[in-house]
């Protein structure tokens, strides 16, 4: 597996460096546990993805990062240079991007979360109203998911923007009659205080509104570490990080990810550098 790695590497790297052409990404970052040896434990490193946006028409593409920790400069080396929007969470370590040029986006399923969990515990009303508000702006979105980027814009402007308003208004004058500290008010603060990074998505018809996409390309590797448990070093992290970038990029885009791998290893050998991109596992841009 880490001689396939290494060949892989050069996909990779080609990979990466196509993402970072996009100006949307997301972005999000998943612990890893990793042998650490002579102590008889593992330690905990991290597996940083990033997704292409998922309203374009262009050929998506997933990357992972395998990295020692969870520290922002990870994310910032990875994105040396980089301009656009980047959809996050409220992680600490993506902070410094946004002083850097980088425009935040941020995610409305993590802001509908911290609701949802309160009204899983106590059958809040205030959570119960905050969801059934944010379940709107999420049909329109459903709505607007076939339509073409200038018809989600439009539909947006008029019908999301007046109940992302009103949404605000009512987080505002509902936060003044909630005590401080309690968990009505963290969520009604998590809301209120990332607002702008919120609502930015409703100025374009080709942001997206929340942080799933990349959520969901994590979800197999979170479903995988019950079975294969750790990585048994950096280096393997890294190894593994390749081949499931160019596996899960495979299943974004249509492709038999076995299929393609099989066929890609066996060309790789003899394949010409200047031909690279033709072994990617991307399909074509829609027209």
């Amino acid at each position: 597996m880490g001689r396939v790695g290494v060949s892989l590497q050069p996909l990779v790297d080609r990979l990466s460096d196509l993402l970072r052409e996009r100006n949307v990404l997301h972005a999000d970052e998943t612990p890893v546990p990793q042998l650490d040896p002579g102590r008889g434990k593992t330690k905990k490193a991290y597996l940083w993805a990033y997704r292409s946006n998922a309203l374009t028409r262009e050929p998506p593409i997933l990357v992972f990062d395998y990295q020692p920790g969870r520290h922002g400069i990870h994310v910032r080396n990875f994105l040396a240079g980089w301009q656009g929007h980047l959809m996050v969470d409220d992680y600490a370590g993506y902070k410094a991007l946004f002083t850097q040029g980088v425009i935040e986006l941020a995610c409305l399923a993590h802001a509908r979360r911290k609701f949802f969990d309160l009204y899983a515990a106590n059958q809040s009303k205030i959570a119960g109203e905050a969801l059934r508000r944010i379940g709107e702006l999420y049909d329109l979105e459903r709505q607007a998911q076939d339509k073409e980027v200038d018809e989600r814009l439009l539909l947006r402007q008029t019908e999301a923007k007046p109940k992302l308003e009103a949404l605000h208004a009512w987080l505002i004058q509902t936060r003044v009659t909630v005590a401080d500290g309690g968990g009505t008010a963290k969520a009604l603060d998590y809301s209120i205080k990332r607002w702008p990074a919120l609502v930015r998505y409703a100025d374009s018809g080709l942001l997206p509104m929340d942080n799933n996409p990349v959520e969901n390309a994590i979800r197999p590797i979170a479903i995988g570490k019950k079975n294969w448990l750790f990585a048994g070093s950096e280096r393997a992290g890294k190894r593994a990080a390749a081949i499931q970038s160019l596996l899960g990029t495979a299943k974004l885009n249509g492709l038999d990810p076995h299929a393609w791998l099989k066929d890609t290893l066996e060309k790789l050998p003899t394949w010409p550098n200047g031909r690279i991109d033709e072994l990617l596992p991307l399909r074509k841009a829609l027209a």
